[in-house]
């Protein structure tokens, strides 16, 4: 079975409120494999590159100097086909309101502001383009 990889990054409030080992596990009780792990703080160009579809929004600014205002943990998981399309469902819906218990973001998060405790990729090219920012020496075939 051919393995796919997606990225997650626990959010600078989530790494200060201890969530990494807990959030961490909610993905391998899925079943995804942990495959490299980076605890570390970015700088805002970083986060402008992974943002870029988002340049010009309201809220923009705001992303980019919030993801780099702390440390985050940039994970690599692999799994199955359809594995970016499971974490995103383990995390819950973007805004944490509507996200639902039992979901990282409905358990963790209590509003967008100041954030909603991970970033996951939204489709398979993207999670390759955003590992390549994060891990660059790690090679995905």
């Amino acid at each position: 079975m051919q393995q796919c990889h997606t990225l997650v990054l626990i959010k600078p409030s989530a790494v200060q409120r201890g969530l990494c080992g807990t959030i961490i596990q909610r993905y391998e009780q899925a079943g995804l494999k942990l495959v490299r792990i980076r605890l570390d703080q970015f700088p805002p160009e970083v986060f402008a590159e992974l943002y870029r579809e988002h340049e010009g929004r309201e809220f923009y600014q705001h992303l980019v100097e919030q993801m780099s205002s702390g440390k985050i943990c940039a994970i690599v998981l692999a799994g199955p086909k359809g594995i970016v399309e499971k974490v995103r469902a383990i995390n819950g819906a973007t805004n944490p309101v509507v996200a639902l218990p039992g979901t990282i973001r409905g358990d963790y998060a209590a509003s967008m502001s100041p954030d909603n405790v991970v970033h996951a990729s939204d489709s398979e090219a993207n999670a390759l383009r955003e590992i390549a920012i994060f891990f660059p020496d790690l090679q995905i075939t």
